[in-house]
Protein backbone atom coordinates (compact mmCIF):
# COMPACT_ATOMS: atom_id res chain seq x y z
CA UNK A 1 0.00 0.00 0.00
CA UNK A 2 0.98 3.79 -0.83
CA UNK A 3 2.77 5.66 2.17
CA UNK A 4 2.04 8.99 0.11
CA UNK A 5 -1.60 9.28 1.31
CA UNK A 6 -2.17 9.95 5.12
CA UNK A 7 -5.46 7.69 5.58
CA UNK A 8 -3.75 4.43 4.76
CA UNK A 9 -1.45 4.67 7.63
CA UNK A 10 -2.81 4.44 11.74
CA UNK A 11 -1.25 3.99 14.70
CA UNK A 12 -0.16 0.81 15.56
CA UNK A 13 0.17 -0.42 12.17
CA UNK A 14 3.69 -1.97 10.55
CA UNK A 15 5.61 0.08 8.40
CA UNK A 16 8.87 0.92 6.52
CA UNK A 17 10.60 4.06 6.55
CA UNK A 18 13.41 5.94 5.64
CA UNK A 19 15.28 8.11 8.43
CA UNK A 20 16.99 10.93 7.82
CA UNK A 21 20.54 9.48 8.31
CA UNK A 22 19.61 7.14 5.71
CA UNK A 23 17.82 9.23 2.65
CA UNK A 24 20.97 9.17 0.85
CA UNK A 25 21.17 5.30 0.73
CA UNK A 26 17.46 4.36 0.89
CA UNK A 27 18.53 1.92 3.58
CA UNK A 28 14.50 1.05 5.07
CA UNK A 29 13.80 0.42 8.86
CA UNK A 30 10.47 -1.31 10.26
CA UNK A 31 8.41 -0.96 12.73
CA UNK A 32 5.01 -0.21 14.54
CA UNK A 33 3.97 3.83 14.09
CA UNK A 34 3.24 5.46 17.00
CA UNK A 35 2.23 9.26 16.26
CA UNK A 36 1.44 10.34 12.18
CA UNK A 37 3.91 13.63 12.19
CA UNK A 38 2.47 14.80 8.83
CA UNK A 39 -0.67 16.97 9.04
CA UNK A 40 -1.31 16.97 5.10
CA UNK A 41 -3.63 14.77 3.34
CA UNK A 42 -0.46 13.45 1.05
CA UNK A 43 2.97 14.07 0.55
CA UNK A 44 5.59 13.03 -2.50
CA UNK A 45 7.90 11.66 -0.21
CA UNK A 46 5.96 9.84 2.22
CA UNK A 47 3.82 10.85 5.96
CA UNK A 48 6.75 11.12 8.43
CA UNK A 49 5.84 9.17 11.14
CA UNK A 50 7.39 8.24 14.70
CA UNK A 51 7.90 4.62 15.37
CA UNK A 52 7.14 3.20 18.58
CA UNK A 53 10.99 2.61 18.89
CA UNK A 54 11.23 6.77 18.58
CA UNK A 55 12.93 6.75 15.10
CA UNK A 56 11.39 9.07 12.51
CA UNK A 57 11.34 9.00 9.20
CA UNK A 58 8.78 8.88 6.12
CA UNK A 59 6.75 5.86 4.95
CA UNK A 60 7.97 4.05 1.90
CA UNK A 61 5.40 0.99 2.75
CA UNK A 62 2.90 -0.43 4.47
CA UNK A 63 3.38 -4.37 5.52
CA UNK A 64 0.63 -6.53 5.20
Amino acid sequence: MNGTIRANIKAGIAVGIVLKKDQKTGKLTEGIVKDILTNSPNHPHGIKVRLESGQIGRVKYILP
